[in-house]
């Protein structure tokens, strides 16, 4: 992942809006972030993405050197988030626009 130029968005219930590039140790952040917000050990949430608590423990504290796409995007899939790429040339979005959107994500939280 490191090194991937332009933006990559996290996306759950709260998007993540970072900008430059993006590298393995910012999202061993946001899933060990995620997965307390979830409650889960590392230990459940290997178990359910299929990868050894190891590889997580190593993502999560920034010591995986390396780490497969189908590796992170299975941990992603079992937390919620999932990555998107867009053009570096993009905007970034308003104050407005992601106000907007947590108000959105609000009101799907409340209906569900």
């Amino acid at each position: 992942m490191t090194g991937i130029l332009g933006k990559i968005l996290v996306k759950g219930a709260n998007a993540y809006y970072i900008s430059h590039m993006l590298d393995l140790i910012l999202i061993g952040k946001e899933i060990a972030e995620r997965r307390k917000k979830l409650k889960l050990s590392q230990t459940e949430l290997t178990r359910k993405a299929g990868l050894s608590r190891a590889t997580l423990d190593a993502l999560e504290n920034g010591r995986a050197g390396e780490l497969g796409f189908s590796k992170v995007t299975k941990l992603l899939a079992v937390i919620g988030l999932e990555l998107t790429l867009q053009s570096a040339s993009s905007q970034r979005p308003t104050l407005d626009e992601l106000m907007q959107e947590d108000r959105d994500a609000k009101s799907l939280d409340r209906r569900g």
